[in-house]
């Protein structure tokens, strides 16, 4: 395998593993809505119209896996829990909206 095949390789596998998780239904419209200041489950749950209870539940501890999302639990009573953006999660906001405009201007 030459260099160049070598790092089309590694690129395409990176590309392929970041639209594993940003390809799943409602993960793009999560991080944004964490990005734009919705941090608690029913914060999160308006912000993104029609996803269930356990879709979300289920999304966020998915993106919480992989890095994007850190969750933060305090301790009550009443226990609260908060969302946020990791460091990786706030760098993929400028690529998301990049990516939005281009699907916008390219796809059909």
């Amino acid at each position: 395998m030459t260099s160049a095949e070598h790092e089309l390789h590694v690129c395409d596998a990176a590309v392929t593993l970041a639209f594993s998780v940003l390809g799943k239904r409602w993960n793009g419209m999560i991080v944004s809505a964490i990005g734009s200041g919705a941090s608690t489950f029913g914060a999160l749950r308006r912000a993104v119209p029609g996803i269930s209870d356990a879709v979300l539940s289920e999304r966020l501890a998915g993106l919480a896996e992989v890095g994007l999302v850190v969750r933060t639990v305090t301790p009550g009573p009443p226990t609260a829990v908060a969302y946020a953006l990791s460091d990786s999660g706030e760098r993929l906001l400028p690529i998301l909206g990049q990516l939005g405009q281009w699907a916008a201007g390219n796809l059909s």
